[in-house]
């Protein structure tokens, strides 16, 4: 198959991810998957937070729970997606998100290597 014919056969499905999610306009919503896609990846990036704010209410003391990386790596890559994938394109947005990713990657990896799988192996 040409490249011509892969790329045209790809187009439908790139379009989709474009195209308004039929099934909440009548809400008055009109939001793309990857539009979606990135809201749930901003919320999530922010609600990071809040993670860490009550984690650290509860133990009295800043702390920074395994969660807060989690939901930064995700929260990072998604709303990445979203600026690479979709008919946005913005490298602003590009940038702002890649270099949290890795450093969200980076800090879970650091906070894996100290601690296990288990938390419950070594304090704060």
């Amino acid at each position: 198959m040409s490249l011509l014919l892969q790329a045209a056969a790809a187009a439908p499905a790139a379009d989709f991810m474009n195209e308004s999610i039929a099934w909440l306009e009548w809400t008055g919503l009109y939001l793309s998957p990857w539009k979606l896609i990135g809201l749930v990846g901003a919320l999530m990036f922010g609600g990071r937070w809040l993670v860490q704010f009550l984690a650290s209410r509860k133990q009295g003391k800043p702390v920074i729970p395994r969660l807060f990386w989690y939901m930064s790596l995700v929260g990072s890559v998604m709303t990445l997606s979203y600026f690479v994938f979709s008919q946005k394109q913005d490298s602003v947005g590009v940038v702002q998100n890649l270099f949290p990713a890795f450093t969200a990657a980076y800090s879970l990896y650091l906070d894996i290597r100290h601690r296990g799988w288990h938390r419950d192996r070594a304090g704060h």
